[in-house]
């Protein structure tokens, strides 16, 4: 009797043992389920900003200039992907899906071309501004079927998506030019209007030169002095100036370019019905 007690007293330690740490394990590996299947039932997407085209006024948050943008997507797998993209113009049309294929450690992009192409507004020269919606759907099977990838919750990033920014405030690009730097003397000012200091001693000024255009250096002085100490054109007889040396020399234009890199990370989305 004694021997059996001690037994049914093991037996109930152990079983109410069991009950109190079951639902514990047992709610622990429920979670775990959900989670794998939270992670299957969403998309990876990357979510690119853009700016795309000129502004001239100075009303908004961007200065007057020119802007673009590209969108670099690069496959880091060893293994195809399947991807799905679409853009959409802020308070403006939304795209329809487009789905492309890259081989392992292949690359595309998209630019403002690309953008304004699938948005209906190739013609467009106003600022656009907007996001391209870059998306693995994990259930897709069509030509080359993306099912449903193994990934841990620690390794999404399954492409290398970057996003590049420009923009410049310059009408053309910067560019090498030629310059001429005009050394001259003025002999005599008669509107009074050039400081008495500079009379007779050696001034400069530097000009942007232009090829194969013949030009009259002189006036070109006298419109300098013009601008500067407000003489008309039709004072330009009352100043006597005299051309010391031309030199010509090879400059860049100031470079008003601003230009900016993002490397995006994946989130995880809800599946949707893309369009």
């Amino acid at each position: 009797m004694k021997s059996f007690s001690i037994s049914n007293y093991l037996i109930l330690i152990f079983t109410v043992s069991f009950l109190m740490i079951s639902p514990i394990y047992i709610d622990t590996i429920f979670a775990q389920e959900n989670e794998i299947s939270n992670r299957e039932n969403n998309d990876i997407t990357y979510v690119a900003k853009f700016v795309c085209g000129s502004i001239n006024g100075d009303e908004g948050p961007l200065r007057p200039g020119h802007y673009d943008t590209g969108i670099s997507i690069t496959n880091k797998q060893l293994s195809k992907v399947s991807f799905l993209w679409l853009a959409t113009v802020n308070d403006g049309p939304t795209s329809h899906s487009t789905l492309m294929t890259l081989d392992h450690q292949k690359s595309t992009g998209l630019d403002c071309r690309d953008i304004k192409k699938v948005v209906g507004l190739e013609n467009s020269t106003s600022i656009l501004e907007g996001f391209v919606f870059v998306t693995i759907p994990q259930d897709y099977n069509l030509a080359n079927p993306n099912t449903v990838i193994q990934y841990s919750s620690n390794d999404i990033n399954l492409l290398d998506v970057q996003v590049f920014f420009t923009a410049n405030a310059l009408d053309t690009l910067p560019h090498e030019v030629v310059m001429e730097k005009i050394s001259f003397y003025v002999l005599h000012d008669d509107t009074g209007k050039i400081p008495t200091n500079m009379i007779k001693t050696t001034l400069d000024v530097t000009l942007e030169s232009k090829l194969n255009v013949i030009s009259d250096t002189e006036k070109k002085v006298k419109e300098i002095l013009s601008t500067t100490y407000g003489i008309s054109e039709n004072d330009f007889d009352k100043i006597e100036i005299r051309i010391k040396n031309v030199s010509l020399g090879v400059g860049s234009m100031i470079d008003d370019h601003a230009i900016s890199l993002s490397i995006l990370k994946p989130q995880l989305y809800p599946k949707n019905n893309q369009q």
